[in-house]
């Protein structure tokens, strides 16, 4: 109330994107519902208190409390991943990335990461970010028959170019890579490996998706996606990292800040610290093995409507779909999906010729279906209206209001 009497203007645009998150299905992979236990924190007192530095040495004072949370937040995150040591500072990814950058790059060294267009991220050496512009990037990715990981190449390149970083990880890439493998290629040419889980953190975390830190010196993650927090990043050094730089995590402490930010936002770090408890429970655990079932059912009654799924399937959270059979760009099958109250993201797929800005695929996730209750016998419905939809526009009325009636049924969580 408070809101609506001081600002009608945003009260009411929040009133309008929450109806439209309950009357829509989020199919978004990087998406998903947190509870209100984390959204508490974001909108309390906390977000007042500035707290420039690390707990115990901050340059503000009043920070008692603070650091008690902030220490929670850290040594929650520690025990979840089983890391040695973790940032929880980072206001999101891209900036954790960057982080690790600073920590163990100078300007112009060589660095590789997958591929943007081959289901990479940007802060991969992707051209267009700062780590394609500030550092030499060489780029690996998939076959080009299977669009499976492509293990030959991956080590070709690390010999051929012995690059200081390596990233692992990828945002549309929907199979499980061999962290051990590529630990090992790594250690041959005497790279820092980092494994960028952003879009797996929970699935990790719910012990259905391999955890790299076994194999790999650091870990970079976002804290939403299937981690089902508020937004924010991790940054964690493992074992094996530290072993091979004792002074690594002081490194990355130093490249967060001053490097790259000043005070931390303590409210997100709170609610961040609330979703590694949820993430530690049974229930979790649950969770992320429905999200990678749900996952596999959507896909498999894709394939069985003649959809074409890029690698053939998945092994996480996230289906990425080639579309060129069905005769429609990615922009249009998402303008199509959205039209009946289901929100996707048009995306490239392995080898595209097309335009970035109208590829030739779509990608879609579980993570927050899953959160709303559904199962393998709603994915199948799902899948059936997509079938439709695309095949027959004109149905649009018809499906949209089959797409509220099961939201209806599977309410947001509270």
């Amino acid at each position: 109330m408070k809101l609506k009497n001081n600002d009608q203007k945003v009260a009411k645009l929040i009133e309008l994107e929450t109806n439209r998150q309950k009357t829509t299905l989020q199919m978004i992979p990087s998406e998903n519902h947190c509870s209100s236990a984390v959204r508490e924190p974001l909108s309390s007192l906390l977000t007042d208190k500035y707290a420039e530095g690390y707990p115990g040495k901050r340059y503000y004072g009043g920070n008692q409390f603070i650091d008690e949370v902030e220490n929670l937040c850290i040594e929650r995150a520690k025990k979840l991943f089983g890391v040695e040591y973790v940032n929880v500072q980072p206001h999101s990814g891209s900036p954790a990335n960057a982080a690790v950058y600073m920590a163990t790059c100078d300007p112009g060294d060589t660095i590789m990461g997958m591929a943007l267009s081959m289901g990479g991220h940007l802060t991969h050496g992707a051209k267009v970010s700062f780590s394609g512009k500030f550092f030499n990037a060489v780029s690996y990715g998939v076959y080009e028959k299977t669009h499976l990981m492509n293990y030959e190449e991956f080590e070709k390149l690390a010999k051929e170019h012995k690059p200081k970083l390596i990233w692992l990880g990828f945002s549309a890439y929907s199979r499980i890579l061999d962290w051990k493998r590529l630990g090992k290629i790594a250690d041959s040419v005497g790279a820092y490996l980092v494994a960028d889980i952003a879009h797996v953190a929970g699935l990790v975390a719910g012990g259905v998706y391999p955890s790299p830190v076994p194999y790999v010196d650091i870990v970079t993650t976002t804290t939403h996606k299937t981690l089902r927090g508020p937004r924010g990043g991790l940054i964690m050094v493992t074992k094996k990292g530290l072993k091979k730089d004792p002074d690594l995590s002081k490194k990355i402490d130093k490249a967060v800040f001053p490097g790259l930010q000043g005070g931390p936002h303590e409210n997100s770090i709170a609610a961040i610290a609330v979703c590694l408890k949820e993430a530690s429970t049974p229930a979790f655990g649950k969770y992320a093995s429905q999200v990678v079932k749900n996952a596999k059912a959507l896909g498999e009654e894709l394939s069985k409507l003649g959809f074409n799924l890029v690698s053939g399937g998945t092994d996480n959270h996230l289906i990425l779909i080639d579309l060129r059979n069905k005769n429609i760009t990615g922009l249009d099958a998402q303008n199509l999906l959205e039209s009946i109250g289901i929100s996707t993201n048009r995306n490239s797929i392995p080898y595209d010729t097309a335009s970035p800005f109208k590829p030739s695929g779509i990608r879609m996730g579980t993570p927050a279906i899953t959160t709303r209750g559904m199962k393998e016998k709603e994915m199948k419905k799902i899948a059936g209206w997509i079938n439709e939809v695309i095949s027959k526009p004109y149905l649009v009325k018809r499906i949209s209001q089959e797409v509220k009636n099961l939201c209806k049924k599977f309410p947001l969580p509270k």
